[in-house]
């Protein structure tokens, strides 16, 4: 009988009890009592399904019932309660609901997927292996899983179960128990996995180890401290001689999985001795930071991209030891679109600031530098930096920046003289 019967004969107990009229709090209540006890006693789909309905009754006649707003601002909202109620007892129905051949399914394609796009180290192979083995065993009567002999098999052949399994004709109700084998075998399975060890579990010494970062240190070289450095050395004097990229890896590996400072600035050290072009994505990331090291590092690399980044680097004059180290890595990388920015600098309140754009315009070798230059050899306040200006018209060379150096032979300043003799071919 429904509830809106119950109500209407005014028979039942529970009505008689509460005395409940309909569209009261106490009247939905009672129903939703009624559906708890109900989902309690429930066995089969087919039931849950049944008080399901009811819940969905129950929800659209509370949105339309004129429940009492509650008087102090403490004072519990009956409707949130009423609102509370449902939805817990949804949830419930949920919970009840399955297992499903889907849900096994879907654990075993994510099984599949943990096999295939894991790095495992070598131990966690055979235990990702074992893992598939015993969920073939498990399942055999069943599924015929394929036997694997590598992760890659392995990854396939979860894959392909997973279809087999969504494939498969069981009821939640008749077939409940083969349901529920399959899906405690397929979590086993995950968790399984989940306990394998990949190379993220590793730390940081054994991950190089597992890299073979360590591998070219021989003999009584394992002894020296720290390890780590004398490895990059070794890594750094193989690059050298090869210039195969495979030999600077390692030492970014280092880089990226090495947190002390010390190691860094080494690194640093020994990427701006042989500027490795496959090292300018780990510099530049550091150089967006104005790490001056790094930024010195980028000038040998020579890499274009840099210039984008480093020429923020050299407006105003509030880090002179940025500006100047910054002024230098772009006139090495040679990039003529910082021309106009590096010359802007030969105005910078700082002298050493001033001498340094001059010899990063020389190096840049752009003929629009040699008026400016001109200027600064002929305005400058410091020899300093007029001697820079002398020095980049000779390194641009072409006839009217000689010209220009040649003039100055007879300067009061030694240096200018030097460089103004250079130009004229004494």
């Amino acid at each position: 009988m429904s509830d809106e019967d119950s109500e209407a004969d005014g028979d039942g107990d529970a009505g008689d009890e509460i005395e409940a009229e309909p569209g009261t709090v106490a009247f939905f209540a009672e129903r939703l009592d009624t559906a708890e006890t109900d989902l309690e006693a429930a066995e089969t789909e087919a039931d849950l399904d049944d008080i399901e309905a009811t819940l969905t009754d129950i929800e659209a006649d509370l949105e339309d019932a004129e429940l009492p707003e509650p008087d102090e601002e403490d004072e519990d909202d009956p409707r949130e309660e009423l609102e509370s109620r449902l939805s817990d007892l949804r949830d419930s129905i949920e919970e009840q609901r399955g297992p499903y051949v889907e849900t096994v399914a879907e654990h075993v394609e994510t099984a599949g997927a943990t096999a295939a796009d894991t790095r495992w180290t070598d131990d966690g192979e055979t235990q990702v292996l074992d893992a598939v083995e015993a969920f073939r065993e498990a399942v055999a009567e069943h599924v015929d899983v394929a036997d694997a002999d590598s992760v890659e098999a392995a990854g396939d052949a979860l894959s392909d179960a997973s279809g087999v399994i969504a494939d498969l004709d069981l009821d939640p109700d008749e077939d409940s128990d083969a349901i529920a084998t399959l899906l405690e075998a397929a979590e086993t399975l995950n968790d399984d996995l989940e306990a394998g060890e990949g190379y993220d579990d590793l730390s940081v010494r054994e991950k190089l180890t597992f890299e073979g970062f360590y591998e070219v240190i021989e003999g009584d070289h394992q002894k020296d401290y720290p390890p780590e450095l004398n490895a990059v050395l070794v890594w750094e004097k193989r690059y050298k001689e090869s210039r195969d990229p495979d030999d600077v890896e390692p030492i970014l590996l280092a880089l990226e999985l090495l947190g002390s400072e010390f190691m860094e600035e080494n690194i640093l050290d020994t990427f701006e001795r042989i500027a490795p072009p496959e090292a300018y994505e780990a510099v530049e990331q550091r150089a967006s930071k104005r790490d001056k090291r790094a930024v010195s590092v980028l000038g040998k690399i020579g890499d274009e991209r840099a210039v984008e980044t480093l020429v923020d680097f050299i407006d105003g004059d509030g880090d002179p030891a940025l500006q100047r180290v910054t002024l230098q890595a772009l006139g090495e990388i040679g990039s003529h679109e910082a021309t106009q920015a590096v010359a802007n600098r030969l105005a910078a309140d700082t002298d050493s600031v001033r001498s340094t754009a001059a010899r990063a315009l020389g190096l840049l070798g752009d003929t629009r530098a040699i008026e400016p230059l001109a200027d600064v050899l002929a305005e400058d306040d410091a020899d300093e930096v007029r001697a820079s200006a002398a020095w980049a018209l000779n390194r641009i060379g072409t006839e009217r920046a000689l010209e220009i150096a040649a003039e100055y032979a007879d300067d009061r300043a030694y240096v200018v003289q030097v460089e103004a003799e250079n130009a004229a071919g004494v």
